[in-house]
């Protein structure tokens, strides 16, 4: 409805009806006829001769990148309405890239800022590639720059520091990663990766303690393409193991690997499972996987 709709009247007076905010009123009466409870304008008014301007425009802020989002970028006049009808003369042109030029050696000023935006933006594609939400990318993000105002890089690699910090992120949130899947890909080795991440858990002291192996659990059923059912059997096979303190010293996700081959194949409506299929969600080798079956028929 626009602010004054002639083909509405009142329903009192017959008057013509004009929305007001969020409510329709009658001009004649000042009957209320509707409202619509949702603002869907700003909080906010402002005013020419004000002194503070509450507009605010751009993205949130975010820790995945070095100055948190704060920082603009001079545009190449790709975007809609007057910028890209716009066309600059050779000169203009390039005075506007000198000055796009000179604006991002500000924006990254120091080699710190500099290692930063690489580090940031390898983690970024590490947690594209790896599927992880975007709070656990964040965290380590937040975690770098940790290392990074510890000193911890001199001598080490910042893609070390990149992968380890995705590695102990997903620790630390139970959305365990074996190394083997970070190192898959990442730019640096699991040599790179390790010596990283021990600098990390011993300058910083890293809440990391032992992955529970029931983390893999829903990531390895879905791989091996295993119901709901299964996954519950085999966690309930996962606390046996538990409770015997049985698992110690053992690969977390050798162990919840091969509680779904032992409970794939304990009913035969269920989809069976070979033990190799089971070693190759979980990159380890079959005979893993028959030492924790043999723990369990034990039990």
């Amino acid at each position: 409805m626009s602010d004054a709709d002639s083909s509405v009247a009142c329903p009192e007076c017959t008057g013509r009806i004009r929305w007001n905010g969020t409510e329709a009123v009658c001009e004649q009466c000042g009957l209320v006829a509707a409202e619509d409870a949702i603002d869907r304008g700003p909080e906010w008014r402002s005013f020419d001769d004000d002194d503070t301007d509450r507009r605010r425009t751009g993205a949130p802020l975010t820790r995945s990148r070095h100055d948190r989002g704060l920082s603009t970028k001079i545009g190449y006049g790709t975007g809609s309405g007057s910028a890209r009808r716009t066309r600059l003369t050779g000169r203009k042109r390039r005075q506007i890239a000198r000055l796009r030029r000179e604006h991002n050696r500000a924006r990254i000023a120091t080699k710190a800022d500099q290692n930063q935006v690489y580090g940031f933006t390898e983690i970024k594609r590490l947690a594209a590639r790896l599927s992880l939400p975007d709070d656990i990318r964040d965290q380590a993000c937040v975690l770098f720059g940790s290392a990074q105002s510890a000193g911890l890089f001199q001598g080490r690699s910042l893609e070390g520091f990149a992968a380890a910090a995705v590695y102990a992120t997903c620790r630390t949130c139970s959305n365990a990663r074996t190394i083997d899947e970070v190192v898959a890909v990442a730019r640096a080795d699991a040599d790179e990766l390790s010596a990283a991440y021990d600098a990390m858990n011993r300058e910083l002291g890293l809440p990391t303690g032992p992955i529970d192996p029931a983390e893999y659990l829903p990531r390895f059923a879905s791989a091996l393409d295993l119901e709901t059912a299964v996954e519950n059997r085999a966690r309930a096979h996962l606390e046996a193991l538990l409770e015997a303190k049985l698992i110690g010293g053992r690969n977390p996700s050798g162990v919840a690997a091969a509680c779904l081959y032992r409970a794939a194949g304990e009913r035969e409506e269920w989809p069976t499972v070979t033990q190799a299929d089971a070693a190759a969600v979980a990159d380890v080798t079959p005979t893993t996987i028959r030492s924790t079956v043999t723990e369990i028929d034990e039990l």
